[in-house]
């Protein structure tokens, strides 16, 4: 687990490189061979980061079901807004709910 927070913390001071300058001792770069420690190399062998992973996915879900709730959710208040029957809504949740999985 160490060495995924070391990646991390590599990742993170990788991107003060878009920076001009050091703008804080704390989080200076690394130097010397310590930088090439983390570096993908072509011959090294890759790890996924399964806690990554979960959150992707995680996020996914969340995502999706707010999509699918707002579908819903609009269908519902448009169909009241334009007086729509029961089956009228019904369509119009379906509609946009079909147009929510095109968007995910």
């Amino acid at each position: 687990m160490n060495g995924a927070i070391y990646i991390s913390r590599w990742a993170f001071l990788g991107l003060l490189r878009l920076i001009a300058g050091a703008f804080s001792e704390r989080l200076r770069l690394p130097t010397g061979s310590e930088n090439h420690e983390f570096a993908a190399s072509p011959t090294s062998a890759r790890q996924i980061i399964w806690p990554s992973v979960v959150t992707v996915i995680s996020a996914a879900i969340l995502i999706g079901a707010e999509v699918f709730g707002a579908a819903f959710a609009g269908g519902w208040a448009l169909a009241i807004l334009f007086g729509l029957d029961e089956t009228g809504a019904h369509i119009l949740q379906a509609v946009l709910f079909a147009i929510g999985v095109f968007i995910m």
